[in-house]
């Protein structure tokens, strides 16, 4: 029989039982089952190993929780869409189907070669019409509820990609705008677009993190600052003159006759010197139609970034008045104010804010400071204001009968004061831009007929299904006659199809729920069964998702629950922000040349090594030596199983190191359990490979006892299945476990070692301290090694002690409570410096929970075996006696070696 563990060899087998028998298959009928998901894979041609990691993660936690009893719903599918595909055909000059659909076929190949447990009977495709049906379904119904728009709207534009981009597609990098996607710079275009209304829920996202509690903060904090919600003031500027796009003397309805700003400085009003509206302000857009200087400004910034147009501006013919001291304050247009952060205009206060003082020193405007910081060393003249503005808090000056007020306490004032000035809250949040000018996404149900307006497609006639490929630039669907040309469905004169597609994350936004009745014909989902199975327990994936995909599945939750779909509103229970695989202190990559294939190493090796090698949210290095160690693993327990079942060289009698070796299984199997919970796969590993080692170990001492050593030789195969589930079937078959391990029970312990790490402490520390008797009295063979037991009633002041480890432990008061046990003590000076030392001891760190005194004893006499083994000394467990007693310590046995 050979004794090395060959991957390739079993896994078709194995997997060919697992399928035969439906053991990932989850029955429709199952009650509440654990979801584990990993975010599904986008269709890019093969999987990565920030892909292996991921579904490693997941198959490990579901296949545990399989063993534990419970039903698990553990899916795959495919997020199909998306214009890397349409780009990738292009090169190979094939269409985007073709190409998606060869990837798939090529990345599900290789999951299945790593052995990952999925319910293939609920896999989805995003990009087939039995799916993509469903997004413009609830596009319509999210339209019914009033949560989608359609506007002109100044939108980010990848020339690259030729298409619209969502503000979370826009990377920040070295002070410019660049393609999430492809890292070309980013333009500003204004274009007719649909939005789904997702800052309706702004307040509602951004406090319900507080209730996600199984959420990395890190992912929440990201949220948060996305959502970006700023407490302050919206504060009322009338405007000297009624503002149209008509000649200035007319003023019909409509007419603009103020502007709110909002700040979250309003204590700093009276150092306003101007008011600046964005180029996309309602104001700037009516100024322009009778100005030619602020239209000729507008269509300069139009196109470009905020970095572009910096501090430029151009002064209007009308003014603002202040609304606390009637001055009249000039208003510019100005590129720097933003059109969709707070209300589109800011009141200049250049004294106390930089984007507002560098405006003012381009413009040769005033520069007032109205808050000082209070301090002694506040000596700073109104020349320092030409350097740098005052942002902190501080006492009020220059501000009226707010003179001396601290700066807070005049942010309440002002608003209790004045109607103009009322408390508001903002959020950086904008609506969610679901237009693309692609081919390859979902087509979006609407037609345009020029005398009923925009017009949604029945649902009957859903899906509009994407056309065949035309090779264009541009938008394809744009150049497709036959698609753009229809009829309307209200008045059926000619109308014209909408030719934008869906952001592809509309498709993962929601298809969690589709993989709970995937083959349902009637609705998007079974509404029943989402309401009994979400939300998804464990949810596992990069935090690069954060305010995408992870802020669309909250919003779209929400919103279907609004409009009675569902019930839930939370989507996920639990995440899991997986780290990244580096490789040379880089993350693998392609375009760096330092990628590893997921099965160049084995599937095995591979999967056992991204769970081995370090907590799953921390980053790790791929090294050649490292992985050496996962493999070794593998052949280590296999050799062991082997070895057993040909030797069956083993006794019957129990001995003491038979209980040492049964305990040490237990400890290890409540060890693991936990860790797994806490998907620690890392210390899972570790503690397999100490058990392993052990009864290694043990088969050396002596002929191992027949049941325990087998006992532990199948813990080793349970423990390692969801991590490595080849090799743990084939080690169960090996050693004629009942049935299949992917369907077993979860060991449990047979005796109860609550106090496990405890009991493992102590014998690691007396084995440590023997070392360095053995070491510093330089003892080259030591012939009697005692191992003495304090005596019971310091047993007593340790539990004592840990029953107030909370608060000031009184010395006396432990005194009297030990001397009036049951057990003989000897005198109070001798029980208080017993006191004394464990009190020394825990400070430093030396304490742990306390055991028995029959437990102790009954453990080292168990555990003798390894300094005997050690040492190749007698070794006598015994109670202390006489002066021994202040020797011998709980948890700290006297040593004496002869």
């Amino acid at each position: 029989m050979p004794s090395h563990y060959d991957h390739a060899q079993v896994q078709e087998f194995w997997q060919y039982v697992w399928e035969r028998d439906d053991v990932y298959e989850l029955p429709d009928d199952a009650t509440d089952p654990t979801y584990v998901l990993g975010m599904f894979p986008y269709t890019s041609g093969t999987l990565h190993m920030g892909h292996v990691r991921n579904y490693a993660i997941t198959d490990a936690y579901a296949r545990y929780r399989r063993m534990c009893g419970d039903d698990v719903l553990h899916p795959m599918g495919w997020d199909a869409f998306g214009l890397p595909a349409e780009n990738a055909a292009y090169e190979r000059a094939s269409d985007p189907e073709s190409w998606t659909k060869a990837c798939i076929r090529r990345m599900r190949e290789e999951l299945e070669t790593l052995g990952f447990g999925y319910d293939w009977s609920r896999e989805i495709t995003t990009c087939e019409p039995e799916y993509y049906r469903w997004n413009q379904w609830l596009f319509k119904r999210l339209y019914e509820a009033g949560l989608v728009e359609y506007e002109a709207a100044t939108v980010n534009w990848c020339p690259d990609c030729e298409t619209v981009l969502a503000d979370a597609q826009v990377d920040e990098r070295d002070d410019d705008r660049i393609c999430w996607r492809c890292d070309t710079p980013v333009e500003q275009r204004e274009l007719d677009q649909w939005f789904f209304t997702i800052t309706e829920y702004a307040e509602e996202l951004h406090d319900g993190l507080e209730d996600l509690e199984g959420w990395p903060e890190g992912v929440r904090e990201i949220q948060r600052n996305w959502i970006g919600r700023q407490e302050g003031a919206k504060i009322g500027f009338e405007l000297s003159t009624p503002v149209t796009g008509d000649d200035e003397g007319d003023e019909p309805n409509g007419a603009i006759d103020a502007v709110d700003v909002f700040s979250t400085r309003p204590e700093t009003i009276y150092g306003a010197t101007y008011l600046a509206v964005s180029p996309g302000h309602d104001l700037a857009r009516a100024l322009a139609d009778r100005t030619d200087d602020v239209a000729d400004y507008v269509e300069t910034v139009r196109e470009r970034g905020p970095d572009e147009v910096g501090f430029s501006g151009v002064e209007t013919d009308v003014t603002a008045v202040h609304p606390l001291t009637g001055a009249e304050l000039p208003v510019y247009v100005a590129g720097y104010v933003l059109e969709d952060v707070g209300t589109g205009a800011v009141m200049g206060v250049p004294g106390h804010n930089e984007r507002d003082h560098g405006f003012a020193l381009e413009h040769d405007l005033p520069i007032e400071r109205v808050v000082v910081s209070g301090t002694e060393d506040d000596t700073a003249g109104d020349e320092t204001l030409e350097d740098e503005p005052y942002t902190g808090e501080g006492i009020l000056e220059g501000s009226g009968e707010y003179d001396g007020l601290e700066s807070e306490r005049a942010r309440d004032r002002l608003v209790a004061d004045h109607d103009a000035i009322q408390a508001d809250v903002t959020y950086r949040l904008r609506d969610w831009l679901i237009s693309r000018q692609r081919y390859w996404g979902t087509p979006i149900p609407v037609v345009h007929c020029e005398d009923c307006g925009h017009v949604l497609v029945p649902d009957e006639e859903l899906p509009v299904e994407l056309p065949e490929f035309v090779r264009t630039t541009g938008n394809p669907l744009e150049e497709h006659d036959s698609f753009r040309h229809t009829t309307c469905p209200e008045c059926g004169g000619p109308a014209r199809r909408e030719t934008d597609t869906m952001d592809t994350f509309v498709d993962s936004s929601w298809y969690f729920l589709r993989f709970l009745s995937p083959d349902l014909a009637e609705a998007p989902f079974d509404a029943e069964r989402a309401d009994e199975w979400l939300p998804i327990d464990v949810y596992v994936g990069g935090d690069e998702h954060a305010i995408l995909h992870l802020l669309y599945i909250r919003f779209m939750t929400r919103a279907l629950a609004d409009i009675g779909l569902i019930e839930k509103r939370e989507p996920v229970e639990r995440l899991v922000s997986q780290g990244t695989v580096l490789y040379d202190g880089e993350k693998m990559s392609t375009s760096k040349g330092n990628v590893v294939a997921p099965l160049e190493y084995g599937a095995e090796t591979t999967r056992l090594f991204v769970l081995s090698a370090a907590h799953p949210e921390q980053d790790f290095e791929w090294t050649a030596n490292n992985v050496r160690g996962a493999y070794d693993l593998q052949q280590n327990l296999y050799r062991m199983a082997t070895e057993f079942v040909e030797a069956a060289d083993t006794r019957v009698e129990r001995r003491n190191h038979d209980e040492y070796i049964a305990r040490e299984i237990d400890r290890t199997i409540v060890a693991v359990t936990e860790e797994y919970e806490r998907f620690r796969f890392h210390r899972v590993a570790t503690e397999i490979r100490e058990l392993a080692r052990l009864l290694r170990r043990y088969l050396a001492y002596d002929r191992p006892h027949d049941e325990v050593y087998r006992h532990g030789l199948l813990t080793l195969a349970a423990l390692i299945s969801p991590m490595a589930p080849h090799l743990g079937e084939e080690l169960w078959n090996k050693l004629r476990g009942e049935g299949l391990v992917v369907e077993a029970d979860w060991p449990e312990p047979r005796t109860e070692p609550s106090n496990y790490a405890s009991e493992r402490r102590l014998v690691e520390r007396t084995l440590e301290d023997v070392r360095d008797i053995v070491d510093v009295a330089d003892i080259d063979e030591p012939q009697r090694i005692e191992l003495v037991v304090a005596p019971a009633w310091t047993y007593r002041v340790a539990a004592v002690l840990t029953e107030e480890a909370d608060g000031d432990v009184n010395v006396p008061s432990v005194v009297d409570r030990v001397s009036v046990g049951d057990l003989e003590t000897p005198s109070r000076e001798t029980v208080a410096t017993v006191v004394g030392t464990l009190l020394d001891r825990a400070s430093k760190g030396g304490m742990d929970q306390p055991l028995t005194f029959d437990d102790e004893r009954t453990l080292l006499e168990r555990a003798r075996w390894l300094v005997a083994d050690e040492f190749g000394a007698d070794v006598v467990v015994r109670c202390a006696e006489g002066s021994e007693t202040t020797k011998a310590r709980p948890g700290k046995p006297a040593i004496r070696i002869d």
